[in-house]
């Protein structure tokens, strides 16, 4: 196949570009530099040019507090710019998946959240980025929007990194235990995007690692997988609440999202989170020693 991926140099486009070549598929990476998705004609014209057979919609403007003062250009990326890009794909007949995240739900149920759940963003981010998902869903034929959560990976800053910078520098952190959800390794994303889009099988999923904790119970374990493989940290993690840390947007409580679709669409599950982190942590290892 021939894949077209926005967002190539962020922490999953650059992850998503490498397992895709390695399939031996034709990717076309492009990044803000290369492609400005705000502009229409340039989106249309590049997809033309391309001529790719899916494109993978990894462009997004992500800096969640930001956005709350940022709104036009956070609706321009997320909103406008997918459209642009859902436009062009539908005009050659390709294939558009859209990566979407937890904050589509404002985070107060009790369970974890359905594909077809109401949403009910409460951020500035959540909000273009599901306003991108209707358009997604309005404007395409042969649509994934693909919902995520909690992403990591060796590209780009993330919470697995700032945990491991602060535990080398400090005797001990606070985190929030009062937010769950499911950490996604960018390297299991990336995996089920490919085999994704070689289907027909549209719709909407949740896609993170299985399995859910809090962002404290996440911390706990990083130091802990970090030590099982050689590390020395000795820092002690500290729960506390969303209100001890007040930050301009307003995070989900419960990010935890039922892999219903990954199920009724014969998919196998991502594998657990620990696992993920466990593989992280050795791939964060290793290219630290290269």
């Amino acid at each position: 196949m021939r894949i077209l991926v926005t967002g190539a140099n962020g922490q999953l486009g650059q992850d998503l570009v490498k397992i895709l070549e390695q399939a031996s598929h034709t990717v076309i990476p492009y990044d803000r530099d290369t492609l400005d998705i705000t502009d229409q004609a340039a989106s249309l014209e590049e997809v033309q040019n391309s001529k790719p057979d899916a494109i993978i919609h990894c462009a997004a403007y992500t800096a969640v507090d930001q956005a709350e003062s940022d709104i036009d250009n956070a609706y321009a990326v997320n909103t406008a710019g997918t459209r642009n890009m859902v436009v062009a794909a539908e005009h050659i007949g390709a294939k558009f998946c859209y990566i979407s995240t937890d904050y589509v739900f404002d985070g107060t149920a009790t369970a974890p959240y359905h594909e077809y759940d109401n949403t009910n963003p409460q951020s500035i981010y959540g909000k273009s980025k599901r306003a991108g998902e209707e358009l997604v869903k309005s404007l395409s034929s042969k649509y994934f929007i693909v919902r995520t959560s909690w992403v990591y990976g060796l590209h780009g800053n993330n919470f697995v990194k700032t945990m491991l910078r602060l535990g080398s520098e400090r005797p001990e952190i606070s985190v929030v235990h009062d937010q769950k959800g499911s950490p996604t390794y960018t390297v299991d994303l990336s995996r089920f995007l490919l085999e994704l889009v070689s289907t027909e099988k549209y719709g909407i999923y949740h896609v993170s690692n299985s399995g859910e904790c809090t962002w404290y119970e996440f911390a706990q374990a990083i130091f802990a997988e970090a030590n099982s493989q050689g590390g020395s940290y000795n820092v002690e993690v500290n729960p506390c609440t969303t209100e001890d840390f007040p930050r301009p947007a307003p995070r989900p409580r419960n990010s935890v999202m039922e892999h219903l679709s990954i199920r009724t669409n014969g998919f196998q599950d991502i594998r657990p989170w620990r696992e993920g982190l466990h593989a992280f942590i050795k791939e964060l290892q290793s290219s630290d020693n290269e």
